[in-house]
């Protein structure tokens, strides 16, 4: 995946992180292990070029490494918590999880539930995300904030274009047409 290694490139050229060597196949193995997730192809490629780090540990990018346990789960609910606040807060109830009950507390107990088995995101930098999962790759970055998701990258390599700059496909070109293939985050967009 030639464009990963030239997106590692783009950012070392554009000085907005620093980039520490990429993880190794036994990192890997105990960033999944710790945290029950695999990297899509294309997340792990990436992240085996170089691995993007800065000193905003809470919302820049996640360090795979040695970042704090606590602050990357913390990450890796985020997209899970912000449904939950939604649904607790802004009246959000997913069709799928059948009728909407009358109290919070039972809302939230279903919602949980029936979130435990959705599609895990993993983190790319701040609240950018791709879906995990080892055989999987080219899938568009999503921007999650609760159940407001956006496309920002018609992949991994698009999306370094978009939040940080360097050449690549502007968002106005008709052939920037992200398509979301992971069930439940793609009914938002």
């Amino acid at each position: 995946m030639p464009r990963l290694r030239d997106a590692a490139a783009r950012l070392a050229a554009l000085d907005c992180c620093r980039l520490a060597p990429g993880l190794t196949d036994a990192e890997f193995a105990a960033v999944e292990d710790m945290y029950g997730f695999t990297f899509a192809d294309d997340h792990r490629e990436f992240l085996a070029a170089a691995l993007p780090v800065d000193d905003d540990r809470v919302r820049g990018w996640p360090d795979w490494r040695d970042g704090d346990p606590a602050v990357l789960r913390q990450m890796l609910d985020w997209p899970v918590e912000g449904v939950l606040f939604d649904v607790e807060h802004n009246v959000m109830w997913d069709e799928g999880w059948g009728p909407q009950p009358h109290t919070v507390d039972e809302r939230l107990a279903i919602a949980r539930s029936r979130l435990a088995g959705v599609p895990r995101l993993v983190p790319v930098y701040g609240h950018r995300y791709l879906p995990a999962g080892r055989g999987s790759c080219g899938h568009p970055v999503l921007s999650v904030y609760q159940t407001d998701i956006i496309y920002y990258g018609v992949d991994l390599s698009d999306y370094i274009h978009q939040e940080f700059g360097g050449p690549g496909l502007e968002r106005s070109d008709p052939r920037w047409q992200p398509v979301a293939t992971v069930p439940f985050w793609r009914d938002f967009l």
